[in-house]
């Protein structure tokens, strides 16, 4: 898989149809944001099918931001069966969100 860009009609759907699904919550102008996503794909590819990771432009899809209360970029939250189980405000080192994953994803 990869890392896929959804809006806010996507958003919701690809939950519900990925067992965990890690969603970055990003906007363009955002420098972190832009550090994050080699991390994002480093996680895709290590993970494979055992994780869907999308990416949200909080500025093209406010309804999302909004239904999640995402204040600051990046923030990245851990889906677990349709449901949010963790939330990361702001860049974090990559064993931070392998630690998270680890919890939720079956090696």
């Amino acid at each position: 898989m990869t890392v896929q860009y959804v809006n806010d009609a996507d958003l919701e759907t690809g939950i519900r149809e990925s067992e965990v699904t890690m969603v970055d919550f990003t906007a363009n102008w955002c420098p972190p944001c832009k550090a994050l996503l080699p991390i994002l794909e480093e996680l895709d590819g290590e993970y494979g099918e055992r994780l869907s990771v999308m990416k949200v432009n909080v500025d093209e899809s406010p309804e999302s931001a909004a239904r999640y209360g995402i204040m600051s970029m990046p923030t990245v939250v851990i889906f677990k069966g349709g449901e949010a189980v963790e939330k990361l405000v702001g860049l974090r080192p990559k064993e931070v969100y392998t630690s998270l994953l680890s919890k939720y994803t079956a090696v």
